[in-house]
């Protein structure tokens, strides 16, 4: 019988695009959307969506962030080589500068486990993309990051912050987290009473990690809020990512 040249295949499909890279790369290409928490090098190396996409604005949460420096509102979000939008400062959750039904999609890179309050800012999200746009997340997975002592949030517990109308100043799993987050992944952070005083300073810096997600845990948020997930994949070291289609021109909560 004859060997199949799997090298051979595999250069068959990148010339025709066929690969999971060239599927993915398919929905945002020349298409307009925002990014939160970004930039994010991963969207110009590992998955190059910035180099496909036609326009892309930013949203942070400070003009001054621990991740990015100094930034400025105006259009100075410079994402890729000589490619810029607008540079929105805003909460993830309340992006009240954006018209509904604005973008294509939106992207959030190692964003929403700094989000006290997930359903709310997914919500807000929605709220912001077209019918039919995608909503791209990367989280991390536990099992690889100074998160893996953490049991992953249940998603009954989402759903209690939300009715509790949970905001950034929460700092309700600080108390588990100093408990268990390995500071020997998280260099950083320094000893634990520097890792204290950081976490006590969270609204203003935000590098707590709320809450602990898995797969499973995204899944069951998509299916509340009636997104169709397009794209699942856990790419080394630890990103957690899943792509999704809104579909329901009525968000639930």
């Amino acid at each position: 019988m004859e060997t199949i040249n799997t090298s051979f295949i595999q250069k068959i499909k990148k010339k025709f695009g066929f690969t999971e890279e060239d599927k993915l790369l398919r929905l945002f290409r020349n298409k307009n959307g925002i990014e939160v928490g970004g930039p994010s090098s991963i969207f110009s190396t590992e998955i190059p969506l910035y180099k496909v996409i036609k326009s892309l604005d930013g949203c942070n949460f400070s003009n001054n962030t621990v991740w990015e420096g100094v930034i400025k509102k105006g259009l100075n979000y410079n994402y890729y080589q000589n490619k810029i939008g607008y540079q929105y400062i805003n909460e993830a959750s309340n992006l009240k500068e954006t018209a509904s039904n604005k973008y294509d999609f939106l992207l959030a890179s190692h964003c929403l486990e700094h989000c006290a309050n997930p359903l709310k800012t997914i919500k807000e999200w929605l709220r912001v993309i077209k019918p039919k746009a995608y909503l791209l997340l990367i989280l991390p997975d536990k099992e690889y990051t100074f998160d893996h002592k953490r049991e992953t949030t249940s998603f009954e517990h989402l759903i209690e912050d939300y009715k509790d109308d949970i905001d950034e100043e929460d700092l309700t799993h600080l108390e588990e987290i100093l408990l268990l987050h390995d500071l020997s992944m998280d260099t950083p952070a320094g000893d634990l009473i520097n890792f204290n005083q950081r976490s006590l300073n969270n609204y203003h810096n935000r590098c707590l990690h709320h809450h602990v997600f898995d797969f499973r845990l995204l899944k069951q948020i998509f299916k509340y809020f009636e997104i169709k997930i397009k794209y699942e994949r856990l790419m080394v070291p630890y990103h957690q990512i899943i792509v999704g289609q809104k579909i329901n021109l009525q968000i639930p909560l």
